[in-house]
């Protein structure tokens, strides 16, 4: 049975981890920022070492394609996932995906192996989405979801437009994307939940990947005196956004879905001023789109009642919608036999965030393979995942990938 080079995987993620790791401590690669190109750069040049033709996108998919004179032309195998970061990330987010896929390649082209389908590696461009918006963006144009056009015109939370910022880093490519429609996709990553870790279960089947829907909301109240302002006749916009976010996390309990408000702002902002504005985003998730669509509703409804009770103005913008996904059973089967006859323990899971695997599940057979995440932790610079839960992951990558190209 063919093992890849754990080492090798190790140092490389390692490597990769020490880019855009700040004076602070802090790890950050924002798509399209001088992080980012360091990072792909790197990528790149292991991808050459590694005898592949490295491709870039229009929207900025870097791309190692691994192919023989027996299999040009045949539909290929892709494999791969992201390396851009939130602010403050760990390491293993995306980045595990992406160098395990180079490292399968790495391993079959050293013991001599031919496949019958092309193998390509990806580096999905601006898969978190803290920059620009919405996230899965490389994926999404990648599979026809959104134009190239728009996608580049993008304007980021800094004010930058996304095709301009990936032709100053010198990634804004020429080739169309989507030039090549995949046999199939498959991506490894670590879970970023506490499920496998908490069950000990070293392998998750990925068959489904819920819903999510991102929206801003601003409202509009009146400033005032904090002190001389009775409360009964203050429009507080402030108190107006706590509300929603006590109403999302009720409502959510009663559907099964989750509910975020991360990012919230007042105006103007100062202890003894009434706000007189608020800003702030709701992430909503569900993997059954019934319920996903009737907590849209019941926010919806609540947003104008709360107009009505609590004297403010409220209007909402729309920054993502996607639908849950269903994964090909197919795939999820070859996932648990290979755990199967590597003695992993395996399980099926849902996914509960974004991943560039939903946006390939567009066009071609599609499903994810997780690894455990310790104590549940990601996003955040103590995410960890084992050498051994990685290799494994990275093994049991290599098997299905080995016998989807050979299929």
């Amino acid at each position: 049975m063919t093992n890849i080079n754990g080492k090798r995987l190790r140092e490389r993620i390692h490597t990769l981890g020490r880019v855009g790791v700040a004076a602070d401590g802090r790890r950050t690669r924002l798509t399209a920022s001088d992080e980012d190109k360091a990072g792909r750069d790197l990528v790149a040049s292991w991808m050459k070492e590694a005898g592949l033709r490295v491709v870039v996108d229009q929207i900025g998919n870097l791309l190692g394609i691994w192919e023989t004179e027996e299999n040009r032309g045949e539909a290929p195998v892709m494999v791969g996932s992201h390396i851009d970061t939130v602010i403050n990330a760990g390491q293993y987010d995306g980045c595990l995906g992406v160098l395990a896929g180079l490292e399968l390649i790495l391993t079959l082209r050293e013991q001599g192996v031919r496949t019958k389908r092309p193998i390509i590696v990806g580096a999905f461009t601006n898969e978190e989405g803290v920059r620009y918006s919405p996230d899965m963006l490389g994926s999404l144009v990648y599979a026809g979801g959104m134009s190239c056009g728009e996608a580049l015109a993008t304007v980021g939370t800094d004010g930058t437009v996304l095709g301009e910022e990936l032709a100053r880093i010198g990634y804004a490519g020429t080739v169309r994307p989507g030039f090549v429609t995949p046999a199939a996709f498959l991506e490894l990553h670590i879970e970023q939940g506490p499920i496998m870790d908490a069950e000990g279960y070293d392998i998750g089947a990925v068959d489904r990947l819920q819903g999510i829907r991102w929206q801003k909301v601003h409202i509009e109240g009146a400033a005032n005196h904090a002190g001389t302002t009775p409360i009964r006749m203050r429009a507080d916009a402030g108190l107006a956004a706590a509300k929603v976010n006590i109403f999302c996390r009720e409502m959510v309990g009663k559907s099964g879905g989750v509910a975020t408000v991360g990012t919230i702002a007042f105006k103007p902002n100062a202890v003894n001023v009434i706000p007189s504005q608020a800003d702030f985003t709701v992430d909503l998730r569900n993997p059954d789109k019934a319920m996903l669509d009737h907590d849209e509703e019941l926010l919806s409804g609540y947003l104008k009642e709360l107009e009505e009770t609590d004297k403010v103005k409220i209007t909402t913008q729309r920054i993502s919608c996607f639908d849950p996904v269903s994964f090909d059973e197919g795939i999820c089967r070859k996932i648990e036999a290979a755990a199967g006859r590597r003695g992993l323990k395996a399980r099926r899971m849902v996914s509960g965030a974004g991943q560039d695997a939903q946006m390939l599940a567009r066009i071609c057979p599609t499903a994810m393979i997780f690894v455990p995440s310790v104590k549940g932790i990601s996003h955040n610079p103590q995410e960890f995942t084992s050498d051994q839960a990685a290799e494994n992951g990275a093994n049991v990558f290599l098997d299905v990938v080995c016998e989807l190209a050979n299929n």
